[in-house]
């Protein structure tokens, strides 16, 4: 199981996923560009001493992601999903990819992507916060693959 992230925007999300990245031992892939400087101090400030634990990979472009991304599904998180976590069966070798915080992801992830779901909120509700759905995910993924 993997973690990757779509040319995310705020440096404390991926502060927070290089702590599920270290914390679960799961590779963490970052797609650039990103709306900050990776080496930013809030970054660093979110991950705090997890960063060297953190299996982090960062990627010029979408292009290198797919294709250094590694064997398995590329499923894609997203608030416009087709199947909701609830009733998806992770695979251990799944990407889990979530877009950019302010617009998601764009089409051509969307077409690129083996499965999209998206996690159940109250419908009055727009969406998670980055990390939070990722944690939501991941653990969701472990749990169901190795335990």
């Amino acid at each position: 199981m993997r973690l990757a992230l779509f040319q995310p925007a705020i440096p404390q999300n991926v502060g927070a996923c290089i702590r599920l990245s270290a914390c679960f031992g799961v590779e963490l892939h970052v797609i650039e560009p990103t709306g900050f400087r990776l080496d930013d101090r809030a970054m660093k400030r979110a991950a705090l001493d997890y960063g060297p634990l953190g299996h982090l990979t960062r990627h010029a472009d979408w292009d290198g992601f797919q294709r250094d991304r590694g064997p398995g599904r590329l499923v894609l998180l997203t608030t416009k999903g087709a199947t909701s976590m609830t009733g998806f069966r992770f695979q251990p070798d799944d990407t889990l990819l979530f877009g950019s915080e302010p617009s998601g992801a764009p089409d051509h992830v969307h077409e690129a992507a083996d499965a999209r779901v998206f996690i159940p909120i109250r419908p009055e509700t727009r969406s998670l916060n980055l990390s939070v759905s990722a944690g939501i995910a991941l653990w969701e993924g472990l749990r169901q693959t190795q335990l």
